[in-house]
């Protein structure tokens, strides 16, 4: 059955749907609740997707790959893409209310990074694919002739795409905008807790002229669910993903059947160093965004500290104050500086941690518990900023990813101590480095073991550059070109002259 977004939403109670070869699909099966963070309030009711409308998803992204899909140049398909950025822009307010609802995030942050970073995507590709080069070389022939070899991108054909719900339409049209650049179709698995951006994005797709195919949703959970029947389906040709590691590495063993490629951005446990040359205020303000803004939930941000130790009990003062002076609050009042968990069990995992560090004998600088809140969000997935002192590195609470509000401070004399504790963990996702002395700006950015280093900043993202995690946090690089390599093949060409 076949509905307008605008009725599933405004349905009584609202409802969410799967998104099948042009089409919204509601409810046949099992539903589920998706609940605001903020007030714990029903959001919506959710379908989850069976074996059978998984199957239909991918049979309708294969159909379209030998439809008129399959057969546009890379110029028409930029200017589709850059219809669907206009679309959502168009539609900010239904993304931006859909996003709050799903996530519970401030407005303050949603409509400055969110939404705009979902429509940017689409056009930063659709300029990315007009740019990008292939190789040509001419060669002699035994015969005494010449050839010529050159290069073409083909698509790679049906890409599942597992998105995370931190940044939910931001972090799937970082994987849809690049795969519908080179020519592939998508499906797309949304985090269970946030269903409603990828699924209205399907109306703006129709909008823009997409042909039915090319993008789908389906809605469920991992295991035994959506997630699991999508990657195992021999009818995807590449599987990418946004998450936890333990997650990449179940994806990756249902990707080696098939021998399908797997891009993947995983977990982090990442570090600041902040040497005692930095511009402190500087080094304060933007540590407090990497570990505290969206309530901690940013892959990117920074749970580890290690500050200098001539400038230690200063900067964890001046970074107290700051987290004190964060606001929780209704996500739609743009003063509100600080959102809830995304979920009452995400709360109990991170509540663990704090109970863990004070096991352990952490100082607890500020925090450590939860958010007093009023209705109505006495009852949301509320919890406080967290700063500790004084936990060693073997700690749990130093060593695994917590994904809350929360960071410990450690102090540091030299700056091969600072590198060493940065470098001694399984994760190398990012690090941000503080300090106003060039050479040791560089010098530690090229030591550091993670993927993107940023100096005296934090976020900072131009879209054309590599992004990904070393070790245990991920596999390839998105952005740029390098985010084209993954959703195409290299083709080689040789004609005898």
């Amino acid at each position: 059955m076949s509905t307008p977004a605008h009725q599933i939403i405004t349905a009584s109670p609202p409802q969410a749907a799967h998104f099948i070869d042009g089409r919204y699909v509601c409810a046949t099966g099992a539903l589920f609740e998706n609940r605001n963070p903020a007030t714990g309030a029903l959001v919506s009711l959710v379908p989850e997707a069976d074996e059978s409308q998984v199957d239909d998803a991918v049979r309708a992204a294969r159909r379209a790959l030998s439809g008129p899909w399959g057969r546009m140049s890379e110029q028409e398909r930029a200017a589709l893409l850059r219809k669907v950025a206009d679309g959502i822009m168009r539609r900010f307010d239904d993304f931006l209310r859909a996003e709050i609802l799903d996530t519970g995030k401030p407005k303050s942050l949603a409509a400055h990074l969110d939404i705009p970073r979902g429509a940017a995507n689409f056009n930063v590709f659709a300029d990315q694919i007009m740019a990008v080069a292939t190789e040509s070389f001419r060669m002699a022939t035994p015969n005494g002739g010449q050839a010529l070899n050159y290069a073409i991108r083909v698509p790679r054909g049906v890409i599942a795409v597992i998105s995370p719900w931190n940044l939910p339409l931001l972090l799937m049209t970082w994987k849809v905008a690049p795969a519908l650049a080179c020519g592939n179709t998508v499906v797309v698995k949304p985090s269970e807790e946030t269903p409603t951006t990828a699924m209205l994005l399907g109306e703006v797709m129709n909008e823009a002229g997409i042909p039915p195919g090319v993008y789908n949703v389906v809605q469920g959970f991992g295991p035994s669910s959506a997630g699991e029947f999508l990657t195992r389906h021999p009818g995807v040709n590449g599987i990418t993903f946004t998450g936890e590691t333990r997650t990449g590495t179940a994806i990756m063993k249902a990707a080696a059947e098939g021998v399908r490629p797997v891009s993947f951005e995983l977990g982090g446990k990442n570090a600041a160093l902040v040497f005692a040359d930095c511009d402190l205020e500087a080094a304060v303000q933007g540590t407090l965004r990497s570990a505290f803004a969206n309530c901690g939930q940013v892959c990117l941000g920074t749970e580890r500290v290690y500050v200098q130790r001539p400038i230690f009990e200063a900067f964890v003062a001046r970074l107290k104050r700051a987290a004190e002076g964060l606001k929780c609050g209704d996500p739609f009042d743009a003063s509100t500086t600080l959102g809830p968990l995304i979920s009452q069990e995400h709360r109990r995992k991170v509540l663990s941690y704090y109970e863990r560090a004070r096991a352990e004998g952490a100082e607890i600088v500020t925090g450590g518990g939860i958010a007093d809140m009023s209705s109505p969000f006495a009852s949301g997935s509320w919890i406080e900023p967290t700063i500790w002192t004084g936990l060693p590195e073997e700690s749990v609470v130093n060593r695994e990813e917590i994904f809350g509000p929360c960071c410990h401070i450690r102090p540091f004399d030299e700056e091969d101590e600072a590198v060493a504790a940065a470098n001694d963990s399984p994760y190398g996702l990012a690090a941000a480095i503080w300090t106003q002395d060039v050479r040791r700006a560089h010098r530690v950015a090229s030591r550091v073991e993670v993927g993107i280093a940023w100096v005296n900043s934090w976020f900072l993202r131009d879209l054309r550059t590599p992004f990904g995690g070393s070790k245990q946090s991920g596999i390839g690089r998105e952005g740029g070109v390098h985010g084209l390599e993954f959703y195409t093949e290299l083709r080689n060409v040789c004609v005898q002259l």
